[in-house]
């Protein structure tokens, strides 16, 4: 759980849209530091959009997003830039360079971003792939190891300069229920040593009721968020029945809730 109360992201007024057509209006919510946040909804509710929005990717239509109070997107390129060196994003397929080993995926952003040394470089990547479970991998290519471990390889490149913020595109995507167990064990301890802020995207109420502190809950019908808070919280008192629906596998017109 959060140690703090203060507000390290904010979302405020935000609507996303793709010329006229609107995914999602008027979302407003906050991210404290050290919460486990969790961007949940049916299909199509606009998700991944939302985590595009917050990283950078892609410019909200209306409304903007604040980080410890600093404006994202109504600020010069120079402090968009620095602000996102403090991001590490974890993509739905991990998003590793084939053509490199894992040493070499962790050293890119440190070659980009840093004037270390080369030895230098291979040696913070030995020790991120040892964070997640990968010493000894170094030297290993993306194809010669398994989807749970191209997983962890790229949450060893997200955390290469050390990000205030780790953002996580459905972690859980592609792996067996023991991998993805693995991983949320691994996001929670990457949480409690680095003191870390993370956002994730995801369906999978096993992951959301394990990790998450805090989430908010986005709409495909009324195209806004229903509620913010903690997930079981909201599982067991929500009066939304959207909301209670989709976190116990419920029936919502007809549909199968988080599908």
């Amino acid at each position: 759980m959060p140690e703090t109360n203060d507000v390290h992201i904010e979302v405020r007024d935000m609507t996303m849209a793709y010329g006229d057509f609107v995914i999602q209006h008027d979302l407003n919510f906050q991210v404290k530091h050290r919460d486990i946040f969790i961007i949940m909804g049916g299909s199509g509710c606009g998700k991944s959009t939302l985590l595009r929005n917050m990283i950078g990717l892609v410019r909200p239509a209306k409304g903007d997003v604040f980080y410890e109070g600093e404006s994202f997107w109504n600020t010069s390129d120079e402090k968009q830039e620095e602000l996102t060196r403090k991001f590490g994003v974890l993509y739905q397929s991990g998003a590793l360079w084939s053509s490199m080993t894992l040493a070499e995926n962790v050293m890119l952003p440190l070659g980009e971003y840093t004037s270390l040394s080369p030895s230098e470089m291979q040696e913070i990547a030995s020790l991120k792939l040892a964070l997640v479970g990968l010493a000894g991998f170094e030297d290993f290519y993306p194809s010669e190891i398994s989807g749970g471990m191209q997983k962890r390889a790229g949450l060893a490149r997200a955390m290469a300069l050390d990000p205030d913020i780790l953002f996580f595109d459905e972690p859980s995507a592609g792996l067996d229920p023991l991998s993805s167990r693995r991983l949320d064990e691994l996001i929670l301890e990457i949480r409690d040593s680095m003191g870390s802020t993370v956002v994730i995207v995801t369906h999978e109420l096993q992951s959301i009721f394990t990790i998450a502190s805090n989430s908010v809950f986005l709409d495909p019908v009324t195209k806004t968020m229903l509620t913010t808070g903690d997930p079981k919280e909201l599982r067991d008192h929500s009066d939304i029945p959207e909301v209670r629906a989709f976190l116990s596998r419920g029936e919502v017109g007809g549909a199968e809730a988080g599908v």
